[in-house]
């Protein structure tokens, strides 16, 4: 499954330690923190999902989704959850990539 992720964060991410990290492959990871960078990211590239924790402000969150959806009909977005904190960024995300993988052939 090649596919492009943007990971987005109320602060940096750093993506070397974060693809170390992942249990799959075949994935490109881009960042950010803002609207601002989820619209230059997906100026330029194709996205196939957005992947959001949950510290970024509730209005913004509201605002990169409702970017991502206007601007593609084929890139997913997920957001994290509160609870979990800062220790459950990296399982979300290998759990979300490693479930599109597997789930890949259903659909």
């Amino acid at each position: 499954m090649p596919a492009n992720v943007l990971l987005l964060g109320r602060t940096g991410i750093v993506l070397d330690s974060v693809e170390a990290a992942l249990q799959v492959s075949g994935v490109t990871l881009f960042a950010g923190t803002t609207l601002g960078d989820v619209s230059e990211v997906m100026a330029t590239n194709h996205v196939d999902h957005v992947i959001m924790g949950a510290g970024i402000d509730l209005d913004a969150r509201l605002a990169i989704v409702r970017h991502v959806f206007e601007t593609s009909t084929s890139t997913t977005v997920h957001m994290k959850d509160r609870d979990s904190g800062p220790a459950g960024r990296l399982p979300f995300v290998d759990g979300i990539l490693t479930g599109l993988v597997a789930g890949s052939a259903d659909w």
